[in-house]
């Protein structure tokens, strides 16, 4: 299975690859997922239509996106709302067989969509929840946002904890939070990968490194999951998902695209939005030029069919 393909089962909630499995493991499992999906669940107030976004139609297949955020609640030991310090937009479209998932850096400078300001893109989050950051990642990527889900980093750690440890490949040497992470493949616990994910001063590729350490990180969680290993382990890791993953996806809506969406999942094409840095009054911020925005803007319009 590739990277991405492993990505993208996780970052959907890790529940999408958990329905999967449930599918010939028994009634009791099955019931169980539903029963802690459905306490994922968290709808999400919009700013009025000013796309022409509409709700996607799953039952009739047509494509769709969703906004993956990782938040920075519980990450030394922080309990306030947080910000979105990753987040990655993913377009899914199950008649070309497709699946486009896109990251953005959590300092790119763009207009906070109901907050009337600008500022760096992972602070709508901290101003408005969920809501807040599709209305902005809708505007500024200038596409419907149909769904997002949020995964908090305790919940990370809880995820990795309860898979057992992850594995992943090291392409640095470096200490963060009193551990060191030598070279090559290495195995974390989830106060380890917590730490493994926060670097970014030490990486030359500052935030966009770091973005490649967290999707190593959820790519290795996707993988124990599809062990038997993960099976066996899924009582833990639903406790994992309930209190740390929101989605306003329903579990109807999980299983449809669990079922229906597959085939789009085994073509994982990965991009970044690049930016340059830049300082302003004291603060660094990424600022993505024109032609680049257009670039990614035109890319994901074509995934999802829209017609400007």
């Amino acid at each position: 299975m590739s990277k991405g393909k492993k990505i993208i089962l996780i970052v959907l909630g890790v529940i999408v690859a958990l329905t999967l499995i449930v599918v010939g493991v028994g009634a009791k499992v099955y019931f169980d997922l539903s029963n802690s999906v459905q306490k994922t669940y968290e709808s999400v107030e919009r700013q009025k239509d000013k796309n022409g976004t509409e709700k996607v139609d799953l039952q009739k297949q047509e494509p769709f996106s969703i906004l993956l955020l990782g938040i920075d609640t519980g990450d030394l030991g922080r309990t306030e709302v947080g910000r979105s310090d990753t987040m990655m937009v993913a377009t899914v479209n199950p008649e070309n067989k497709k699946t486009t998932i896109v990251s953005i850096a959590r300092d790119t400078y763009v207009d906070i969509v109901g907050r009337g300001t600008q500022d760096k893109i992972n602070h709508a989050y901290a101003f408005g929840g969920a809501g807040m950051s599709m209305d902005t990642v809708e505007k500024y990527l200038d596409i419907p946002i149909n769904h997002y889900a949020a995964i908090n980093m305790k919940g990370l750690k809880e995820l990795v904890d309860a898979v057992g440890g992850i594995e992943v490949a090291n392409d640095q040497k470096f200490t963060q939070d009193e551990y060191t992470f030598d070279y090559g493949k290495i195995t974390l616990d989830g106060d380890q990968a917590l730490a493994y994910s926060r670097m970014r001063h030490e990486d030359p590729r500052g935030d966009y490194g770091r973005q490649e350490r967290q999707r190593q990180i959820v790519a290795g969680v996707a993988k124990k999951l599809l062990t038997l290993d993960g099976v066996t382990k899924y009582r833990e890791v639903l406790d994992a998902m309930e209190s740390n993953v929101k989605t306003d996806m329903s579990f109807d809506d999980m299983k449809k695209i669990a079922l229906d969406y597959r085939d789009a999942f085994s073509n994982i094409e990965q991009d970044q939005l690049q930016g340059e840095g830049f300082m302003q009054d004291g603060v660094s911020y990424q600022r993505v030029s024109e032609d680049e925005l257009t670039r990614v803007q035109d890319k994901l319009k074509t995934q999802l069919e829209v017609i400007d």
